[in-house]
């Protein structure tokens, strides 16, 4: 049965040795405790009361001596964000400046190339409109809207035809020289033949020799002069021109310089350079034919 009285219940359990027991620590010194706290009330009390030079407290001059470096730190790390912010805002405001320049930059070439692209063309136009109105037969002029395709193109579409008053076998030329013939006409445009195909032909004559011969377009951007005897003299760099014998092209107009001349069987190999710079056509001149006074004038003034 269970017995309230025995000697096992009533025993007391021994406190573990091994653990701190705090309280009694604190019970055992507690004189040493409260003298530590009036000393520190004391302390308190004499700094706030004393005060060192310009009349500051010592607590505050405390205060002041332990703070003082997380200030000074504080205040650093201010002064370095402040200085790293202006930086950067002084980055972003110059990196905007350079995008605008660079934007005004671009729009400024693009202005100075249209402004020279329209140079030369009014220069163009104008060494046309002179040459057009020193020329004497009558002309008309015309732009260059497509070439005919083929990686070696002989042949050109111009944007003047039968409602300009065209037709066929007509020539065209520039004010460097002969560009070529007219071989089909449309209402409102034409095909060009060039000089340097080689279905075309023109009757030249060389400038110092007075030779005369056929102009046929060659194997490439060149031309071949045919039926020259190999006793002629011919000189590299002699200038060809039309004879006018072909009917066609007028009398003393440019074709081209010779670039190669030496003997074949009976007739001379001849290269020549056209006058013409073909691949870089824009605008031309149709050569119309004269009425029957107006070629009798011409030839009169011959």
């Amino acid at each position: 049965m269970f017995d309230p009285v025995s000697p096992e219940i009533a025993r007391p359990v021994p406190a573990d040795r091994d653990g701190p027991n705090v309280p009694a620590f604190i019970q055992r010194h507690r004189s040493f405790f409260m003298l530590a706290a009036v000393v520190a009330a004391q302390l308190l009390l004499l700094s706030v009361q004393i005060t060192r030079n310009n009349n500051v407290r010592l607590i505050r001059y405390w205060t002041v001596a332990a703070l003082d470096p997380f200030e000074r730190s504080f205040g650093g790390l201010m002064k370095v964000c402040g200085n790293a912010y202006n930086t950067y805002r002084h980055l972003w405001h110059a990196e905007q400046e350079n995008r605008e320049l660079r934007v005004q930059l671009v729009a400024a070439q693009e202005q100075i190339q249209r402004l020279g692209q329209q140079a030369t063309e009014t220069e163009r136009l104008r060494a046309v409109l002179d040459f057009k109105n020193q020329f004497s037969f009558q002309t008309i002029a015309a732009e260059v809207i497509a070439s005919s395709p083929g990686e070696r193109s002989n042949a050109i579409f111009i944007d003047k035809g039968s409602d300009s008053g065209l037709t066929s076998d007509l020539a065209v030329i520039t004010p460097q020289g002969v560009v070529g013939k007219i071989v089909a006409i449309f209402p409102h445009s034409a095909q060009v033949l060039l000089i340097t195909d080689p279905s075309s032909g023109a009757g030249v004559t060389l400038a110092q020799s007075r030779v005369q011969g056929i102009l046929k377009g060659g194997n490439s951007s060149f031309c071949d002069l045919h039926y020259v005897m190999d006793e002629e003299t011919v000189s590299r760099g002699e200038a060809v021109v039309t004879s006018g014998l072909d009917q066609i092209y007028p009398k003393g107009l440019p074709v081209g310089t010779v670039i190669n001349a030496s003997n074949g069987n009976i007739y001379k190999d001849i290269i020549v350079k056209p006058a013409v710079d073909l691949n870089r056509l824009e605008v031309v001149l149709v050569v119309l034919k004269p009425t029957p006074a107006e070629q009798q004038a011409f030839n009169g003034g011959r």
